[in-house]
């Protein structure tokens, strides 16, 4: 009988992005996971879509070899003391929490376990995420290496301090917001200018597609690509021109800076 290896504590869609990439890139095999969520249509969700084995409370999963805990931030605290009977030296606890540190969890679990704190993004939907992970307490290369595996499966991984995960968070964890606000905008200013709103949207939509497929193949640093469609005195030039003197690059600083502090914040 295979002994389940990873155990998932919380169904909410970035757990599932996970294992949907976990399962797709055969990292574990379905009857090498189980997961628990107090919520009885996710249990089913996990059950019926990816076909692993769901507990009837935290117990299983927390005294596997490996611990995804993907709860919400507010509820953390409940499910460390829930599965710090399980925990043992060995068990390596991954989160997902955006604001809750290592030192808060280690202390739950009364310095047991090996904490690596993760900060990932919604484009793991599709394959196209990107992860930061930072060791925390007892947290070793292996750890790391396995956790960066499991997430590798659903885009690319960056390993940092912990103490860069609030600006990671600011960055990349909301940064998904940042840009559909942006298509939002453009839709927006291309109706204002007479566009069916239908080929505003798909004009907004599929230019920012290109750009980042753009700037992935081409590995070309995105200074050089904006300068490339810049003619001097020619369209481009003249919204860039709109955009700078709006101080629209102050304006991002002052937002992933809010962001930053308020992940800071949640972790109080």
């Amino acid at each position: 009988m295979i002994e389940y290896q990873l155990g998932v504590i919380g169904a909410g869609n970035m757990a599932e992005a996970i294992l949907r990439g976990i399962l797709r890139e055969n990292c574990l095999k379905h009857n090498e996971i189980i997961a628990y969520d107090p919520v009885a249509k996710r249990q089913q969700i996990l059950a019926m879509e990816f076909s692993i084995m769901c507990s009837l409370d935290n117990s299983e999963p927390g005294a596997c070899p490996y611990v995804l805990l993907a709860v919400k931030p507010q509820v953390m605290k409940d499910a460390l003391e829930q599965i710090a009977p399980f925990v043992t030296d060995e068990t390596t606890v991954i989160s997902i929490a955006a604001g809750v540190t290592t030192a808060f969890m280690d202390k739950i679990l009364g310095g047991r376990g090996r904490i690596v704190r993760v900060m990932p993004n919604t484009p793991m939907f599709v394959g196209w995420g990107v992860s930061a992970l930072a060791a925390g307490p007892r947290a070793t290369a292996d750890d790391i290496q396995w956790t960066q595996k499991i997430l590798a499966a659903s885009g690319r991984t960056v390993v940092v301090e912990e103490s860069m995960i609030d600006a990671v968070t600011a960055v990349s964890g909301s940064g998904p917001a940042y840009f559909f606000y942006l298509i939002e905008a453009m839709t927006a200013a291309g109706v204002a200018e007479g566009l069916d709103p239908e080929v505003a949207e798909l004009l907004a939509v599929e230019t920012c597609i290109g750009s980042g497929q753009l700037l992935h193949q081409t590995q070309k640093p995105p200074t050089l690509l904006r300068k490339q469609v810049t003619t001097p005195g020619g369209t481009t030039a003249a919204a860039l021109d709109v955009m700078q003197k709006s101080g629209v690059q102050e304006i991002l600083t002052e937002a992933v800076r809010a962001a930053a502090e308020r992940s800071r914040e949640l972790g109080k």
